[in-house]
């Protein structure tokens, strides 16, 4: 695969990105990092220290996005802040959990749309203050599931199908002071959330099948298309969700 050859400059700029210690957003808060910007990232665990992975680039704070004082303890300790990823959640079903048990749905919907849109209303005042060029950028992660039912997940689809619409409500109402909301759609990609999922020829085989980029997506992938979002180059583009799925939801 090709290196990617673009090059996004967020020198001094305040990047929150929640999930951030593997997977997507480790990948997403490398790249800001990476682009000169200042990097918090968020964990379930005590502190940095606690993870195998070397985090000592980043601001840490714990957040568990299922207990609302520590969403809003969070979106508190932003005095600055320019962009906010909304990354952090897990499909329960890969915890042994049913989401068609109305308790496991309602977890569902709450870590995945309610607790971002919790943060992103809580960080409304550090992001209006942004003076980044091309403005502020409220960044969801959707999924595939945002357009079509998965029976397996109907708690994590509820959730990814309405980030698609607040995020359309955000961009509508913040778009006066300064704000953009989008969203990015991601498909199968490597992760510690999706690993199971992979090495499973049962799911895995007809998603590649129906793929015609021919391969699972990475996190460099999605993170690419993230840092474009919240960059000058998109400043006209806000309440919009792009796929990053390598053609899956083209193909027939």
């Amino acid at each position: 695969m090709a290196s990617n050859a673009a090059h996004f400059d967020f020198s001094g700029a305040r990047i929150l990105v929640t999930g951030g210690t593997s997977g997507i957003g480790a990948g997403i808060a490398a790249a800001y990092l990476a682009a000169g910007a200042e990097v918090t990232i968020t964990g379930t665990r005590a502190s940095a220290g606690d993870y195998d992975t070397d985090l000592s680039g980043y601001r840490y704070l714990q957040l568990d996005v299922e207990n609302p004082a520590q969403v809003d303890a969070v979106a508190q300790a932003q005095t600055q802040l320019d962009v906010l990823v909304n990354n952090a959640g897990i499909a329960l079903p890969s915890l042994g959990l049913d989401e068609w048990d109305p308790d496991n749905f309602v977890r569902a919907v709450n870590i995945h749309l309610i607790s971002g849109f919790r943060l992103a209303r809580g960080c409304r005042d550090a992001l209006r203050a942004s003076e980044l060029a091309g403005g502020a950028s409220v960044i969801g992660i959707a999924s595939m599931s945002s357009y079509f039912g998965m029976g397996i997940i109907p708690g994590y689809g509820a959730g990814k199908t309405g980030l698609l619409g607040v995020t359309r409500a955000m961009a509508v109402e913040w778009g006066a002071i300064g704000i953009r909301a989008n969203c990015v759609a991601v498909g199968l990609c490597e992760s510690r959330m999706t690993s199971a999922t992979i090495a499973n020829p049962e799911w895995s085989a007809p998603t590649m099948a129906r793929t015609p980029a021919g391969r699972h997506g990475t996190p460099e992938d999605v993170a690419g298309a993230v840092l474009f979002l919240s960059s000058s180059q998109a400043s006209w583009i806000t309440g919009q969700t792009l796929p990053i799925d390598g053609g899956y939801t083209v193909a027939g």
